[in-house]
């Protein structure tokens, strides 16, 4: 089980919540390769993700990285063909991926397949997803061990793809699932569950507007995960939310004026 008592850093806005979010993943990524490699990093979509590899791309301290060891995973996928633009795949190709070029290798990129003559649905992409995870696992494990885990979170408290009162929210042997029915378009989807996102290493949540505030903080207060999947969003190591003052206004105790100074 996952004991990290979730932290919470306070950004003046969504630009500066992703440029900080960036330092702080290369920063990561260059103290554990230190010690220890391959690192294994889960990547996000949604507006500030995808901002966050932006800045990552941007940065020259990402020549700091030695990509050839670094291989990268995502928390759930849009169930669309290969290139389609509303892939969290395609975004994050445009925003670093193609920009790191041959420093990081192809087979290191670690993409859930979509639609195809051997991917007809979205189990047969999410047993696809679970299988490339084994084939990375650790030795005591059905997957790798994620030094940093990535995930946006909606204005109804969920994360990677997995929503309010769904039975995903409860899956307790599949590593990886499909979503038939998001409520948020497009309707299919492909998620890594609980169980395999609470053995990362750190978890880092990254939410940013005022339309986010009651979900952040019905998550850190520890609400249901049936109401607020981000509650069970936990590290086994680090918590870390990372958000900007207008998704931290409902937080207890949080002052507006000291909120726009942090």
């Amino acid at each position: 089980m996952s004991t990290a008592t979730p932290e919470v850093l306070v950004h003046p806005d969504a630009d500066v919540l992703a440029a900080a979010a960036a330092a702080r993943l290369l920063t990561r990524l260059v103290d554990l390769q230190s010690h220890r490699s391959p690192v294994h990093v889960v990547l996000t979509g949604g507006t500030v993700g995808i901002a966050t590899l932006r800045a990552v791309a941007d940065s020259p301290v990402r020549d700091a990285v030695d990509w050839s060891g670094v291989h990268l995973w995502w928390g759930d996928e849009r169930f669309l063909p290969a290139g389609d633009a509303d892939r969290n795949e395609t975004q994050a190709r445009a925003a670093l991926i193609d920009a790191l070029g041959d420093a990081l290798p192809a087979a290191n990129v670690h993409a859930v397949p979509g639609p195809g003559d051997d991917v007809p649905d979205g189990e047969a992409a999410a047993r696809a997803y679970a299988a490339e995870l084994r084939a990375h696992a650790a030795d005591d494990g059905l997957a790798p061990r994620f030094d940093v885990l990535l995930l946006g979170m909606g204005p109804d408290g969920h994360v990677a793809s997995l929503f309010p009162e769904r039975s995903s929210l409860y899956e307790a042997n599949l590593l990886v699932v499909a979503e038939h029915d998001s409520p948020k378009p497009p309707s299919e989807r492909v998620s890594l569950t609980f169980p395999l996102i609470q053995t990362a290493r750190e978890v880092w949540v990254v939410a940013a507007g005022a339309e986010k505030a009651p979900a952040v903080a019905r998550a850190l207060a520890g609400d249901d995960v049936r109401t607020t999947p981000a509650a069970a969003a936990r590290g086994q190591e680090r918590t870390l939310w990372l958000v900007d003052v207008a998704s931290a206004a409902e937080l207890p105790g949080a002052d507006p004026a000291a909120l726009a100074a942090a």
